[in-house]
């Protein structure tokens, strides 16, 4: 094997890039949410359920995206 060979699976390189839609998912919806409350906090109950409905969508890809990278070598 020479220094510049490259060896591994390109899935697990193509997750690595794929969590950074996840993780800017997430961070845009808290985002959204503190927010919301900063300019309205009677309404906090309201607001936070559907951030964390739309934390466990966006988790829910990633570990889709996960166990696709090692399933599909």
């Amino acid at each position: 094997m020479t220094p510049l060979e490259i060896s591994g699976s390109l899935n697990v390189l193509g997750y690595g890039l794929a969590t950074l839609g996840p993780g800017i998912g997430v961070a845009l919806i808290f985002y959204a949410g503190i927010n919301g409350i900063a300019r309205q906090p009677e309404a906090r109950g309201t607001i936070m359920q559907p951030v964390y409905i739309g934390f466990a969508i966006v988790e829910a890809l990633a570990i889709l995206g996960f166990v696709l990278a090692f399933v599909i070598r």
